[in-house]
């Protein structure tokens, strides 16, 4: 077993679509997604958080690190998370990667339907979780945390003091609830309860850069997100629920 510290052993990269990967493609750069990689150093095994866009140029990235995919953890269904059509504009994402490598696509269990449908994924390709599941990447290990009302599966990633949190909730604001399979009573459960357990040590890091910072302390952003100022479920639903 290598000596190397535990806290040495996290690989964590936060990339910007059409900025850090996907450079060509006008759809990232107005999406401003974000996709994560985050694996064990010791071990050169990695995760793709949100594999879309362009999944030869993140397995790009991880090789150039001496890092080897594993699996991907899904967020949600959005093709701009997974792959698929946005508005009839195509967006490659996991199938495109299961052509490249044999992983396991980490979905949670309600998004399953979803991400079938949307990405053209099969029961085969996907490993359907439950809230508290735990991936692991080498010695790393990745808790799932089921946050629905964006998505009805929506799901939010904790790993050594950092929330991967999708579009569940952003450092301004939080995800859609207009959509198909949103539901703003859920989202205000997830932000308010769901959530309510993540220290604010924490540090979010969002989905999309949609402010100017791409990452905050959850105590930070639970003073300054306008999303979490309402004090009951009646309020909240009053300002946000459509």
């Amino acid at each position: 077993m290598s000596a190397t510290a535990p806290a040495d052993r996290l690989y964590f990269r936060q990339l910007l679509s059409g900025r850090d990967f996907a450079t060509d493609d006008r759809m990232a750069r107005q999406m401003v997604n974000f996709a994560y990689l985050i694996g064990d150093r010791v071990a050169g095994e990695a995760l793709i958080v949100d594999a879309a866009y362009s999944v030869a140029d993140l397995l790009g990235v991880l090789e150039a690190d001496g890092m080897r995919c594993t699996g991907v953890l899904a967020t949600h269904y959005h093709a701009d998370h997974i792959g698929g059509s946005l508005g009839g504009w195509p967006i490659e994402g996991a199938g495109a990667l299961l052509e490249r490598v044999d992983v396991p696509i980490h979905v949670q269990r309600d998004e399953v339907p979803w991400v079938k449908r949307a990405a053209g994924l099969q029961d085969a390709n996907l490993v359907a979780h439950e809230s508290g599941d735990v991936v692991r990447v080498g010695e790393i290990g990745v808790t799932l945390v089921h946050t629905p009302g964006h998505t009805p599966g929506s799901q939010c990633f904790l790993v050594e003091g950092r929330l991967v949190s999708g579009d569940t909730l952003f450092l301004d604001g939080c995800g859609r609830t207009d959509l198909p399979g949103s539901d703003p009573a859920e989202m205000y459960e997830s932000l308010t309860t769901r959530l309510a357990a993540v220290p604010d040590s924490t540090v979010l890091f969002p989905g999309h850069q949609y402010s100017p910072e791409p990452s905050a302390p959850m105590g930070e952003v639970r003073r300054e997100n306008f999303v979490l100022a309402p004090r009951s479920a009646e309020q909240w639903l009053a300002m946000f629920g459509r």
